[in-house]
Formats: C-alpha cells, structure tokens, sequence
C-alpha cells in the first residue's frame, strides 16, 4: 500500500500554510502552531488523512471507475498532467468548463465534435475544404484538445474527483456536491474542509508539496487497477467504495398521479 513518511512530507514542505491572518477557522484542527505569522500544518495528521484519501482511491479504481483530477493553478497542471497521464485517468488543467459534471451531456457533445474532426484530418477529408474553413477548424480542433483533450475517453460522469486547491477550483466542487460525487483534495490552511469528503490538510502552493501528496495518491490508484487486473484474470469483479460524510445526492420529488 502507498505510504510516506513524516519526514518526507517535511522535506516536501507539505506543512508549510498560509499566513495566520489568512487561516480559516475550520481548519485549526489541522494545524499544528503557528511560526513567524505563518500556519504550521500537523503532518501526523495529513499522513492520517492521506492514508484514509488513498484506501478510498484504490477501490474506486480497482472497481475500473474514473478519478478526474482537478487543477488549473499554474504551479500544478503541468504536474498533474505529467503524473496522471501514466496512469490513464482523466483531468483538466485549463480552465474548467462549467457544466462539465452537471451538463455532462454537452460536454460529450463537444468531446464528439473534436473527435469527428480529427477523424476528418486523418482521411482526408479535411484537405478538400477551402482553405479559410481548414484554417476555423484548425482553431477549434486546437482549442478544443485544450480544454477536452485529457476527458476524450470519460464516457461517464467520474466516480471522484481529485482537487488541488478547493478555492480556485470551487466550482468544480460545487458541481461534483450537486451530484453527490465524492471529493479528495490537497486542504491548505485558508480553505473550508467541511466541503470535502477526503480533506488532505497539506500546502497547495509548493510544487514539490503537490508532487509529494501526488505521487503517493498516484501510486494507490496504480495498485488499485492492478489488483482489478489480477481480479479480472481470476473472474471477480469489486465494486466501487467510497464512503462520503453525508449523502449529497440531490432529492427526487415524487410525482403525484392525475386524477
């Protein structure tokens, strides 16, 4: 199983917060002490936390479920979208088109847009156009890749998501508490755990802090899919588990029949 150590956590700067006059009172039960006006994050306690975050992780991929990682901020998405790529799971590290868990259909839409427009370069067809309607679908095939490339393969609204920092990706979370989605994500000391299913109390702002808590969740979700591996040679099949804190499906109001 994924594990760290406390003193790699430190050698990450994973304990490193906000300035103290920036914390959010919910969090204190993260933080260790304060130093130099600067929140220290207690890292026994993301260790507990990340150690709990990975469990849940690994079952939702050796159920053969999706995780899609989540983070825009500029010091993260090239990490992310090295480190995920490896382990084909989906993410977005552009900017996150709204509707995307909520409007899921439009969303594949757009997917199925730029996927016949590809399929029109590759044979050809593409080059019996003018040339000003190659060069508009040109930018459009080129921006779409963009923001969609990484979620062509997502057939299905994903079963997690993993989020780097909650304030800047807020409307992701939004979306994904709208449908009940469970959520992991890196917590630093200004945001509100209370909204995450699987809070990680840790620096969202060092790269090396995000490469850390990274690998470790990474490396679960691989172990996770090769036990799938192993289970579908042998004929099993496990279902997905991750519990949430509480059920944020939205209620279905029940119709009343016509007299």
């Amino acid at each position: 199983m994924a594990k760290v150590t406390f003193d790699e956590l430190l050698d990450a700067g994973v304990h490193f917060g906000h300035l103290s006059r920036k914390w959010n009172p919910n969090m204190a039960p993260y933080i260790f002490g304060e130093k130099k006006g600067i929140h220290i994050i207690d890292l026994n306690k993301t260790i507990v936390k990340l150690d709990e975050a990975c469990n849940a992780m690994r079952q939702i991929a050796k159920s053969g479920k999706k995780i899609l990682f989540v983070a825009t901020k500029k010091q993260a998405k090239d990490i992310v979208a090295e480190k995920v790529s490896a382990i084909g799971m989906p993410f977005v590290v552009e900017r996150w088109p709204g509707g995307m868990l909520t409007n899921f259909v439009t969303i594949r839409k757009a997917v199925r847009k730029m996927t016949s427009i590809e399929k029109m370069e590759a044979d050809g067809t593409a080059a019996t156009m003018s040339k000003r309607e190659r060069l508009q679908m040109t930018r459009t095939v080129t921006k779409m890749r963009k923001n969609l490339g990484s979620i062509a393969d997502m057939n299905r609204v994903p079963a997690a998501l993993f989020v780097i920092d909650v304030m800047k990706e807020h409307i992701a979370v939004a979306e994904a508490m709208r449908l009940g989605i469970p959520v992991f994500a890196m917590v630093d000391t200004n945001s509100d755990p209370r909204k995450i299913d699987f809070a990680i109390p840790a620096n969202d702002d060092a790269t090396k802090s995000i490469s850390k808590i990274l690998d470790v969740a990474i490396e679960a979700i691989a172990e996770g899919l090769a036990d799938r591996k192993v289970d579908k040679d042998k004929g099993e099949e496990v279902p997905a588990t991750a519990e949430k804190k509480e059920d944020r499906k939205p209620a279905t109001r029940k119709r009343t029949p016509k007299a």
